[in-house]
């Protein structure tokens, strides 16, 4: 674990699953971020936000929950939207792999919402 230790939450707002994530998530911890998106995909046929805005660090493992997480909400017929604004770490893991062409990217949760 590099830092703050990693908080996965998630609530419903208006009928869109939010999942909250605040520390750092590396390889150790990640599962904690794919277990809340497999159970969201499993309770949830509309939108789900992944607020990723509390998070200061985040490596590739967090990349794969991500990609697991939209592939599951696309068969269940789901939006899959991440909220920002990214942390400086999160956002370069996401502009050096090119993923952030693979995800829709709010600024905020208050757009992700609607997006």
């Amino acid at each position: 674990m590099i830092g703050d230790e990693p908080v996965v939450s998630a609530t419903a707002y208006e009928g869109v699953a939010v999942i909250h994530v605040t520390g750092d998530l590396d390889e150790d911890t990640a599962h904690l971020l794919t277990e809340a998106l497999v159970t969201a995909a499993a309770n949830t046929s509309g939108r789900i936000v992944v607020d990723l805005s509390g998070t200061g660090f985040a490596d590739s493992s967090v990349l794969h929950a991500l990609f697991h997480g939209q592939k599951l909400h696309a068969t269940a017929g789901a939006s899959f939207v991440i909220a920002g604004p990214l942390q400086a770490a999160v956002l370069r893991l996401f502009e050096v792999t090119g993923s952030n062409r693979a995800f829709r990217v709010a600024d905020s949760l208050e757009t992700a919402m609607t997006c």
